[in-house]
């Protein structure tokens, strides 16, 4: 890789230990992926909870933390992904104590480091949005896919290491959707029915992340009425990169870079695939396989202010016979406390938890420990995943996900 003046000192070791491992870790990225030299990046997001990191993780994340010469601590701000638990709720959730001993150990590392503990999977709707052609470092896939095709932001998913390293260095590898080339659009999809709940939104996503099925695809959409909410595109994009490793997509004449179809190429593809209703329904009638629930859960990704105001609503005069968990973040929670949606969400028997994602929560154990395996959701997102955590997830509107607390079916 090229590198400038300031590159050549942070890897001599002439600005101290710990950026210069930073930039030997990029040099290996960006060699692998063919990356020409550096692009300096605004802010990074660092997805690292403790189920991942695991002990050798948060050791390393120490020791890290640990030197003391030289630059030690992020140049840019650097903030982080959900954590592993809601320390005020991890009795609920009946999480073990180790589990809470390594979270510990983790944010202490990051803190010593200088990353801003924001514990938030919607920086875009709740920190700082980055801007068309921003170039950023960002972790989490909902928010990499959000911040490129809905802001036009330039970001690849960033591992863990990868984001801190560049946090410390304030660039990343110029490859994959850093390049103008490769926001080109190369898959061309007519959509004949535009959603309305989130959960169509989301189940919308997840058919079309599963016909581009390859990080490098980038669809063209067309066909959609109307200019989706901030929460409908939060949700369809999240889906989209989960069930296909989708990180950038375009919508013609709604998302910045595809005013026209011809702004991304799109007019030179032929419409390779039709998706309506049809499909949409498919794909949530599949997870529909009984209509017994043990917990409802609303995660993946946090909820805006938005979502918490509607589902207060909907708690209004219930009383739940099974738990019910919103997961939102440190940034909404005040807000939601402040303007009486928590009281009267818990007092309906629901919790609301704080800077947490359910499936980053040691999503087996709480399993376990609470007797959960029957799980509805309104996160097309979350079912993809917690399948893989033994669970037997289904996914519905935020109404029937409600009313299923009330009643113990889902109906």
């Amino acid at each position: 890789m090229k590198l400038n003046e300031e590159e050549k000192s942070i890897l001599a070791g002439e600005q101290g230990r710990v950026p210069q491992l930073a930039l030997q870790h990029q040099i290996a990225v960006g060699d692998f992926f063919g990356a020409e030299d550096f692009a300096p990046v605004s802010q990074a997001h660092i997805m690292a909870d403790t189920e991942s990191l695991g002990q050798a993780g948060v050791i390393w994340l120490e020791q890290l933390g640990e030197i003391t010469e030289g630059q030690r601590q992020v140049r840019i701000p650097t903030i982080t992904d959900p954590r592993g638990t809601d320390f005020a709720k991890s009795s609920v959730l009946k999480q073990d104590g180790w589990m809470l001993d390594l979270e510990q150990r983790a944010i202490d590392a990051f803190v010593r480091l200088g990353v801003s503990m924001t514990d938030t999977c919607i920086n875009y709707q709740t920190i700082a949005a980055p801007t068309r052609g921003e170039h950023v470092a960002f972790g989490d896939t909902g928010v990499v896919i959000y911040s490129n095709s809905v802001c036009g932001a330039r970001s690849n998913f960033e591992g863990g290491p990868s984001a801190l390293a560049a946090g410390l260095t304030g660039r990343t590898p110029r490859y994959g959707f850093h390049l103008d080339s490769q926001r080109q659009a190369t898959l061309r999809i007519r959509v004949d029915w535009t959603p309305q709940t989130l959960n169509d939104w989301g189940a919308l996503g997840g058919v079309i992340g599963r016909l581009s099925a390859n990080y490098w695809t980038v669809p063209v959409v067309e066909g959609l009425e109307g200019a989706p909410t901030s929460d409908q595109l939060k949700h369809f994009g999240a889906a989209m990169a989960s069930f296909g490793s989708s990180a950038l997509y375009h919508l013609v004449g709604i998302t910045p870079e595809a005013y026209r179809i011809e702004d991304v190429g799109g007019d030179k593809l032929p419409v390779a695939h039709r998706v309506g209703e049809t499909e949409v329904k498919a794909l949530q009638t599949a997870y529909a396989v009984t209509d017994e629930i043990d917990v409802v859960v609303f995660s993946a990704p946090q909820l805006s202010l938005y979502e918490l105001r509607e589902i207060a609503k909907l708690c209004d005069g219930k009383q739940f016979i099974k738990p019910m968990l919103a997961v939102t973040s440190p940034q909404v929670k005040p807000d939601a406390d402040r303007m009486g949606f928590t009281a009267r969400i818990e007092a309906a028997g629901g919790q609301v938890l704080s800077g947490m994602c359910f499936y980053q929560s040691y999503a087996r154990e709480m399993a376990d420990a609470n007797g959960w395996k029957r799980l509805a959701t309104n996160s097309a997102k979350l079912v993809n995943i917690l399948g893989g955590y033994g669970y037997v997830p289904m996914l519905a509107s935020m109404q029937r996900c409600i009313d299923a607390a009330v009643t113990g079916k889902l109906k």
